[in-house]
């Protein structure tokens, strides 16, 4: 039922077993559910005195306790939080020093213990808070300076807990949660583009890892998440040697980054813009792996209901062919796609052909 159910899914179990029930009702809480509705029971009219015991279980983890993924590396769950009303809200904390040895054990399983625990302290005491820190502001800025409706689409800072340092350990959030009427494939494009245009426009932010894994749709429309290795465009990050040194690194191994170079050496990436951003904080960051990832979106199991992918239709051929553009334009030198805006654009030209004009 874990994997069946999307974050923040319902389950009812019922039974004519108490005895079933209250045990079931253990297994859950201890595997990623929390236990809204505790084992209580109904009573049929008939058959007379018949009894059906039943619990309601929540799914709050991301994944199940003891799992291992290169999706998160945060602990994140739902928890209901005294404002507002008691909601459903995002908990993302930095994870204890255990957890991390217990990551770090998994996939290096031939490296020393002592090593092993040094970088896990490093890790929990420097590197996750730092970002968590700065995920924090950032989102505030989002915040401040997107526009409405645009501000809806990404998480709002509800509470934070900070160390002695001033470091957040615990970041509090509003809760985007995918659900709502499904969109069309091109659709999907249009709202990515255009809220990713927005961010780099207005609010001057660049996410620098949008995946499809931190993107959402909700009532609201496409959103975007995880926030932790985001900045500002006119952020000089040599001025802090350890953020100068923390994204030195992230620009050389992020998946991203990775997919760029490879995409670069193989000449599947000819655009001068984008592969300027090679290694670098840049916007063309942004806009490469978005005109990369919105031809596959079921990629990301959580949208699969939510985007109406055809890889044969209309839509996707369209959009296909529009990221052959970005990508290997006709003039490398002077490519016709240089930002957001000229990507949404470009799905607009397609959605006027396609007698679709934009919402």
């Amino acid at each position: 039922m874990f994997a069946r159910l999307r974050w923040g899914g319902l389950l009812v179990f019922v039974s004519n077993s108490a005895v079933e029930t209250n045990a079931l009702s253990e297994q859950y809480s201890s595997h990623g559910f929390a236990v809204e509705q505790s084992p209580t029971f109904i009573r049929l009219s008939f058959p007379l005195f018949r009894k059906l015991h039943y619990f309601i279980a929540r799914k709050v983890h991301l994944i199940q306790p003891g799992e291992d993924t290169d999706r998160f590396t945060y602990h994140v769950e739902l928890v209901r939080h005294p404002s507002p009303q008691d909601k459903l809200v995002v908990l993302k904390e930095v994870p204890t020093v255990e957890a991390v040895v217990s990551r770090l054990h998994r996939r290096w399983p031939e490296m020393a213990n002592d090593v092993i625990e040094k970088r896990a302290r490093k890790f929990t005491e420097k590197i996750f808070p730092t970002f968590l820190t700065r995920e924090a502001a950032i989102l505030k800025i989002l915040e401040r300076d997107l526009p409405a409706p645009y501000n809806h689409r990404v998480p709002r800072v509800i509470n934070l807990e900070k160390d002695k340092r001033g470091f957040v350990r615990k970041l509090y959030m509003h809760w985007l949660q995918n659900g709502g009427q499904p969109l069309s494939h091109m659709e999907f494009a249009h709202q990515s583009a255009d809220l990713l245009r927005v961010m780099h426009d207005i609010a001057h932010v660049i996410h620098l890892d949008l995946r499809l894994d931190n993107m959402v749709i909700t009532e609201d429309g496409v959103g975007f998440v995880d926030f932790g290795s985001s900045v500002r465009d006119d952020e000089n990050l040599a001025e802090n040697p350890l953020l100068a040194s923390l994204f030195d690194e992230l620009m050389r191994t992020s998946h991203i980054q990775v997919m760029l170079e490879k995409m670069t050496t193989s000449g599947a990436v000819t655009s001068q813009v984008i592969s300027r951003g090679l290694q670098k904080v840049d916007k063309a960051i942004d806009f490469f792996y978005l005109a990369v990832q919105f031809n596959a979106p079921h990629q990301n199991p959580d949208l699969t209901d939510l985007i109406l992918y055809d890889p044969k239709g209309d839509d996707a051929r369209h959009l296909e062919k529009l990221t052959k553009e970005i990508l290997r334009p006709a003039d490398p030198a002077n490519p016709a796609f240089r930002s957001a805006k000229d990507i949404l654009h470009g799905i607009e030209r397609i959605q006027l052909k396609l007698d679709r004009p934009p919402r």
